[in-house]
């Protein structure tokens, strides 16, 4: 392949024309026409721009490998899973969840995935979280209802005493809500995670939550936002696992969140 068909595949991969490349490129749409049909390269300078922009490496805009496959979206049906949960509520009767589920949807409503290439509905989140809870073996009432929620305070206009739960999952939702804490967001994160380990259930709930934005972030976060957060992890997150994994029945379920967060880190840091 070439260094213009890498361009125009990146570009097609992150939804944007070529006038919108070049409005970010501070470049004529002209320029970008050519080096996608290989009329020109782009020089030194651009390059490096092309790829943070698009969020790929030089590798990938410079090689000739081919690449057989089709980039696909890496959420799921919100509406599938959405039934799901509720069927398997009802079946194991867990009352918080069943009015978690609701009230998530109705708070969430018209919110979109921040960073994603499309618009994809903010519920498929919360949702993907239950259900990756109920994968690992974790059908615990207080847990899927706090997976449910974490983002219902921080993102809407909810208070934690508003929600329909125990008080366990209260704060749970709480202590994850980075609007519980003064200051800005930078400067409150040591404090943030410092509560949260206190915390088990917090703790299982930020992981699940980092387990699975972690898979998302190369359809949404530029390469810079990526590097942050593999340090972040590794510095705050993947330490929490020790809360979770003194709970008994969550043993399991922390091995599996530190696997599955650990190779997707050691994946992007040989990408970036």
């Amino acid at each position: 392949m070439s260094v213009g068909t890498n361009i125009a595949a990146a570009r097609r991969a992150r939804r944007l024309t070529q006038e919108q490349l070049a409005e970010k490129l501070d470049v004529s749409f002209q320029s970008v026409s050519a080096w996608e049909r290989d009329a020109s390269l782009p020089e030194s300078k651009k390059l490096l721009a092309l790829a943070e922009t698009l969020s790929v490496s030089l590798e990938a805009l410079l090689s000739d490998a081919p690449r057989p496959w089709t980039l696909k979206s890496p959420n799921f049906d919100p509406d599938r899973m959405y039934t799901y949960l509720k069927a398997k509520a009802q079946s194991l009767n867990l009352p918080q969840t069943l009015r978690a589920l609701p009230l998530m949807k109705e708070k969430h409503e018209g919110q979109t995935r921040k960073g994603m290439v499309d618009a994809v509905p903010y519920r498929v989140h919360p949702l993907t979280l239950a259900c990756h809870a109920l994968a690992m073996g974790i059908a615990e009432d207080d847990v899927l209802a706090a997976l449910l929620l974490h983002d219902v305070v921080e993102d809407t206009d909810t208070a934690p005493e508003e929600l329909p739960v125990s008080e366990r999952v209260r704060e749970a939702v709480r202590l994850v809500s980075y609007n519980s804490y003064p200051g800005p967001k930078q400067d409150i994160k040591p404090l943030y995670y410092e509560n949260i380990a206190k915390n088990p259930l917090a703790s299982l709930v930020k992981c699940i939550d980092r387990c699975n934005n972690l898979s998302c972030m190369a359809d949404g976060f530029t390469r810079k936002k990526q590097a942050i957060y593999i340090v972040e992890t590794e510095r705050y997150v993947l330490p929490l696992l020790d809360a979770v994994r003194d709970v008994p029945g969550w043993n399991s379920a922390a091995w599996l969140l530190r696997y599955q967060m650990q190779a997707l880190l050691e994946t992007f840091k040989r990408l970036l």
